[in-house]
């Protein structure tokens, strides 16, 4: 503390010298005592656990935190004021070596090293930090945003762990930054989940709390230049000038310092309005009577603020106080213009010194109270934070409900889905005969109307979002509606779910064990087993959805994932094979989980769950439909297709790509693009897509989420939306009417009453590709296609926007 406060004093003084003019010549002048008020921003932020989800090299791993005003360079830095650590690491002693330490060259602060070895390892830290940040002087209240660097420090495994800080192998790895906004300055308590890139996969918990604090005051005597004799020398002009401008500066002192007071009282109000809610959310409650019996600021300024001599009539004949306060619910609201003509310095500078006096008093009762309850409060924080992302994400976010269409009839295109403004869908088609362009230029129109868009918000900012907003992928939302509900005689499917009480690995669950468990101890008992299966496209790998698998365990760790693996390496053959292989993978898996589950307690539902990207979404519809998965579709839960080819490549609209399809019959004669393509046999409603749609594969899901974007070239945009298109809409021939027939057996699955309020929704995703150049990947499609797996921000947004699909 005194290191703060002689470095702080020591500020004061350099300001001090800083506005002494030494060339000025000697005028008399009046000797005026000008009272400086000084505030630090506090920024404690605290440090809860590091969750390794997909860190791709083991080793000794380190946070490091710095905190800087935005947007000047020159401004000073954040400077740790406190360390408290709540509790010792709970960590084997050879995972862990040192203590955390501060850097004086670069004023940051850096966690103690520790070890990860595994996938989904916890690391509880459980320290707060405080920095402090002096508010430059030409602002005297802060009205620049903050920034809150985060850097991952990492260090290959020496065969001495004591030597971390000395190996010259040890680097930055990740950074990622967060803005708080000028807003959120004079107080904030928020969730601040650190989660760094796609090849440093990990989540810090985080939660950050800022205020305003008072440092110290003091009365500094300027010289100001006699008005008097500055009228004596007009000939010169140069006294006057002088002395305008000294009594100007004087001025905007006042100003600053009234300001200052006003931002203290502020502070003052937010911490204790946060501290009762806090409060109350976790249920432990904190005395603070006494103080709120003192804070009346009425009682507390009346001593010293009194009516001024010359009051305004008018403003007395309307009840108002004449001291430069107005009452406002309770409570006294400045009026800055007013306030210099009523009240002195030695006034300001009293409640300068109470209002700060409070402040300190509340923020060491909430870093207290914090420490008694920071698990409590982060889970408070955290849910607040989640609830909030909807809102905040909504910028690039485009709702819409469209009705279930009918069966499609030859001759027929439900133009509803693609209308971009006042119905004017049918004037659209006369510039354009494609759907996807259609999509593609109303999320321009959006991504432009964000560019200038100004972001005013009170929350934390997350740089690798707002850093480039326009950047942003552009998801509109359709929301299906009217997709039937099962009749209450349905109910029966779902309810009598097959679950034992032991469970071999030779047999299917049957239904004597159902018997066992009565309804009422597994739902006093029993537990939900939540099993996600992500499958590749073609020539993929089994990490190619590793993106979307850490949104989800973001959304739910307690998922059990298989990142299938079975077909890597195979995706050239028939789709009949591949799905047979996909099948026996996930009874095999599923029957493991469910054994290990069963040795815990008792099992009270399964949630099976499927993601799939390219052909894996016909490979995983493929695998639902053979015999062997029968008695698991009870338990189909979630699908989300990420640019499936649902309806083939019958009318796809890419000569390009056709041209590549075509290459590989000839050259290669990959059986599954025989099959995509409809060559796989002369009669149309003999091919694998045709049978495939009459296989009741998607019927059983409670919830279809559809991923398109009309900027991908390797799927046609209706076969991913699993929707009609105008071409075969205009067909009359025997492929098209074939064509409307799987359109028509695909939908009416989704709309069968197998599911309990099912939730069907299409996403278009509108990836901004100015970034890879216009190149061949561009103009074919592929950059957006491979986008889906390379970019997790729209997951990040559909997940988090519609939490319970993904629970």
């Amino acid at each position: 503390m005194l290191r703060r406060l002689g470095w702080l004093i020591g500020l004061n003084n350099r300001s001090v010298q800083a506005k002494k003019l030494p060339d000025a010549k000697p005028h008399p002048a009046e000797v005026q005592p000008v009272v400086m008020l000084d505030s630090v921003q506090e920024i404690a932020i605290y440090i809860h656990r590091f969750h390794n989800l997909d860190l791709f090299q083991q080793g000794w791993y380190q946070l490091k935190l710095t905190v800087r005003w935005d947007n000047d360079e020159y401004a000073p830095v954040g400077t740790p004021a406190r360390v408290v650590q709540y509790e010792a690491p709970s960590l084997v002693s050879d995972e862990v070596f040192g203590v955390w330490r501060i850097d004086d060259t670069d004023n940051s602060f850096a966690t103690q090293p520790f070890r990860i070895k595994y996938a989904r390892q916890d690391v509880y830290l459980s320290i707060m930090v405080a920095f402090d940040l002096p508010i430059p002087e030409n602002e005297g209240l802060p009205s620049s945003a903050v920034i809150l660097k985060f850097e991952l420090l990492y260090a290959p495994v020496l065969v001495n762990g004591s030597d971390f800080q000395a190996s010259p192998d040890y680097c930055p790895a990740a950074i990622h930054e967060f803005r708080i906004p000028p807003k959120a300055l004079l107080g904030l308590h928020s969730y601040c989940p650190v989660y760094f890139d796609a090849f440093h996969a990990v989540l810090v918990d985080v939660s950050v709390h800022t205020t305003l604090l008072k440092t110290v005051s003091c009365k500094v005597h300027t010289k100001v230049p006699s008005i008097a004799y500055s009228t004596t020398n007009d000939v010169s002009g140069e006294s006057i000038d002088g002395s305008t401008q000294a009594l100007d500066q004087v001025a905007s002192t006042d100003l600053k310092q009234v300001m200052l007071v006003k931002a203290l009282l502020n502070a003052r109000d937010t911490l204790l309005a946060e501290l009762q809610k806090l409060s109350d959310a976790i249920n432990h409650a904190v005395d603070l009577t006494e103080f709120t019996s003192k804070m009346n600021d009425m009682k507390l300024f009346d001593s010293f603020l009194q009516e001024p001599a010359a009051a305004d009539a008018d403003d007395s004949a309307q009840g108002k106080p004449q001291n430069g306060l107005e009452r406002v619910n309770g409570r006294l609201e400045f009026l800055s213009d007013r306030l210099l003509h009523n009240l002195s310095k030695d006034d300001v500078l009293k409640i300068f010194n109470l209002s700060g006096d409070q402040v300190f008093y509340l923020w060491n009762t909430f870093l207290n109270f914090h420490r008694d309850s920071k698990t409590r409060i982060l889970d408070f924080l955290r849910d607040e934070w989640a609830k909030d992302r909807r809102a905040e994400w909504s910028i690039w976010m485009v709702y819409s409900k469209v009705d279930m269409p009918h069966r499609y009839i030859n001759g027929s295109f439900d133009e509803s889905s693609h209308q971009i403004v006042h119905k004017r869908g049918s004037s659209l088609w006369k510039l354009t005969d494609d759907p996807a362009q259609m999509a593609a230029m109303r999320a321009e129109l959006h991504r432009r109307s964000i560019a200038q868009m100004r972001m005013n918000s009170r929350s934390i900012q997350d740089m690798q979002i707002f850093g480039d907003p326009s950047g942003i992928p552009i998801v509109i939302i359709e929301h299906v509606m009217n997709a039937p509900q099962r009749t209450s005689s349905d109910n029966l499917y779902m309810r009598n779910l097959v679950i034992r009480d032991s469970i071999t690995t030779s047999t299917v669950p049957s239904s004597e064990a159902v018997k066992k468990l009565s309804s009422a101890s597994a739902a006093q008992s029993g537990r939900d087993l939540k099993i996600v299966i992500f499958v590749h496209g073609f020539q993929g790998h089994h990490l190619d959805l590793r993106l979307v698998r850490n949104q989800w365990l973001l959304i739910d760790p307690k998922i059990e994932f298989l990142m299938s693996e079975v077909n890597e390496e195979k995706t050239s053959g028939d789709f009949r094979e591949m799905g047979l292989r996909l099948a026996h993978e996930v009874i095999s898996f599923v029957k493991k989980k469910m054994d290990k589950a069963s040795r815990s307690g008792h099992l009270r539902d399964i949630k099976l769950s499927f993601v799939g990207h390219s052909i894996g979404n016909v490979i995983i519809r493929t695998a639902l439909a053979e015999s062997a998965m029968e008695p698991y579709l009870r338990f189909l839960h979630t699908f989300v297709s990420l640019s499936g080819p649902h309806l083939g490549y019958l009318y796809s609209s890419n000569s390009l790509f056709n041209s590549g399809l075509w290459l590989l019959k000839k050259l290669k004669g990959t059986q599954c693009i025989h099959q995509l393509t409809f060559a796989d046999d002369p009669d149309i409603r003999n091919t694998f897509f045709y049978k495939l749609c009459e296989q009741r594969s998607l019927e059983n899901f409670k919830h279809i989420i559809l991923l398109s974007s009309p900027q991908d070239g390797y799927v046609p945009y209706h076969s991913a939306r699993i929707e009609s298109c105008r071409a075969a809409s205009m067909d009359n021939s025997k492929k098209g009417k074939a064509f409307l027939e799987m359109l028509n057996n695909c939908l009416d699955q989704i709309r069968a009453p197998t599911a309990e309020n099912r939730v069907f929704v299409r996403c278009d995703i509108n990836f901004d590709t100015s970034s890879h150049g216009r190149n061949l990947n561009t103009l074919i499609g592929r950059a957006a296609h491979i986008e889906f797996l390379e970019s997790d921000i729209f997951a990040r947004f559909i997940m988090w926007s519609f939490p319970d699909l993904f629970q």
